[in-house]
């Protein structure tokens, strides 16, 4: 099994217009990480944000792919690696 991370991760535009993740904040449930993603996409200098989990073994670097739980405006699905 391992260790479940639930994250909220913010997204800006750049100057050229590309959406790009900021800085990722860790929750310590699937529910505030979706309140937390809410609250940072409702930021007019984010474009948007998206809540997710990740399971692995921290010890090896060995993670699942991550989990979508909820997105928020506009975001980058590539930036969790789909």
């Amino acid at each position: 099994m391992g260790v479940t991370y639930h994250v909220a991760l913010p997204f800006v535009r750049d100057e050229a217009g590309e959406i790009i993740a900021g800085e990722p904040q860790e929750c310590p449930d699937a529910g505030k990480a979706a309140r937390v993603a809410s609250f940072l996409a409702s930021d007019p200098k984010h474009c948007g944000a998206i809540a997710f989990s990740r399971t692995g073994d921290p010890s090896l670097g060995d993670f699942e792919d991550a989990v979508v739980i909820k997105t928020f405006g506009t975001v980058d699905p590539l930036a969790l690696g789909g």
